[in-house]
């Protein structure tokens, strides 16, 4: 790629950048992107701390919300090889007193793949309004209620109703926080432990982990408002559809909280891109080739998921039908995001990773900033193979 048409990119990627960051679309962000593992675009803009005039740094610390779910799904896989696990092992089997129940009061058979999937039946209560049964049970979604241990937080959501029989449909969900108790009792250590064994270890991820490796690199973290996004108090509500996202953005600095699974880890950008490149690469040193590829395939069937077009593996959306999304990323295309304000994709065809971190919720996960991110960059990479 000659310094030109690699120019072009940079441009176009550079104005969409610097369009979110001065209308204050998002506050501060880190955008890296890579073809066939070589980064062809990095920038990081606008403000980590905008109250002190803090800028954001490549080396910046964001709350990773839900591509935590990435490094469990790829831990429990490790797990799998190891014989610790099986995928269609009950999740009684390692959770004896995790035993949520149908409306009937049938207790149908819940497994491992159901849960890395979202076929368990489970839900989160942010999908709720206040009157949901996961608000009235007092279930945590793993981003809030500092000092609650994942003992009692599986009690409260196995207290509410499952709700359809595992494997029949699908709906995204706390199943991961579930997950990663599974996977602790299997690894034989604390959560925290058996991902940094069998995950961030290996791929030198030294500033990605349950607590922050160097607060004063932590990004503070905003919410969507008017007229610009708001600094996130120690408890917030960031509404969602019919209900809304609690955060306490510290819960991860009371040592009595539990380590979620779902969505309670920090990192930074060169951290997780290292880890999808390593995916998108065949999954050495994580994974075998079989365990890569049950990532990239769709594990869902037919059954509906949140977008159109799109299915679910045993760990992240999968794009099937480009013509439903109005995307252009091309089929098998890897995709999922962080309610802090992340999102990420691979697509594996034409060899391309991008992570996108910022400390705006939600704008920074889903909406016309990263649309237009990605938009870019096939623009950009289109132009680019016209001009060589």
């Amino acid at each position: 790629m000659n310094a030109a048409v690699k120019d072009a990119l940079s441009k176009r990627l550079d104005d969409v950048l610097q369009d979110a960051t001065q209308s204050e679309q998002v506050v501060g962000l880190v955008l890296l992107a890579a073809v066939n593992g070589t980064i062809v675009y990095q920038n990081a803009l606008g403000w980590s701390d905008r109250e002190s005039g803090k800028p954001v740094t490549i080396d910046t610390v964001f709350r990773y919300a839900s591509l935590t779910k990435v490094l469990t799904a790829v831990a429990t896989l490790a797990l799998v090889e190891r014989g610790a696990i099986a995928l269609d092992d009950p999740v009684t089997k390692f959770l004896p007193d995790f035993r949520p129940k149908l409306p009937s009061g049938e207790q149908p058979l819940m497994t491992i793949r159901h849960l890395m999937t979202h076929t368990s039946g489970l839900s989160y209560a942010l999908f709720e309004n206040a009157q949901g049964p996961y608000h009235k049970a007092g279930a945590s979604d793993g981003m809030d209620a500092p000092g609650l241990s994942i003992e009692e937080n599986l009690r409260r959501v196995a207290s509410a109703p499952l709700l359809f029989p595992p494997g029949s449909a699908w709906h995204y969900s706390i199943a991961l926080d579930v997950l990663g108790e599974i996977i602790a009792r299997a690894g034989g250590a604390p959560l925290p432990n058996v991902i940094a064994e069998l995950v961030t270890g290996p791929l030198g991820m030294s500033d990605t982990s349950f607590a922050p490796p160097d607060r004063n690199r932590l990004a503070t973290p905003y919410a969507d408002a008017q007229p610009r996004p708001e600094r996130m108090g120690s408890q917030h509500l960031v509404p969602f559809g019919e209900g809304a996202i609690s955060f306490a953005p510290d819960r991860n600095f009371d040592p009595a909280s539990y380590p979620s699974g779902g969505a309670g880890m920090f990192g930074t950008a060169p951290d997780f891109l290292r880890l999808l490149e390593a995916l998108r690469s065949g999954g050495a040193p994580l994974l075998s080739p079989a365990s890569r590829a049950l990532l990239a395939t769709k594990a869902t069937g037919d059954l509906q998921t949140l977008t159109p077009g799109c299915a679910f593996s045993l760990g992240w959306s999968i794009l099937f039908d480009p013509s439903l999304t109005l995307t252009p990323q091309t089929t098998g295309t890897w995709l999922w995001g962080g309610v802090y304000g992340n999102s990420w994709f691979v697509d594996p065809a034409r060899g391309i990773s991008v992570v996108l971190l910022t400390n705006t919720s939600i704008a920074g996960m889903i909406g016309p900033f990263p649309n237009a991110v990605r938009d870019a960059i096939y623009g950009g990479l289109s132009y680019i193979a016209s001009r060589v």
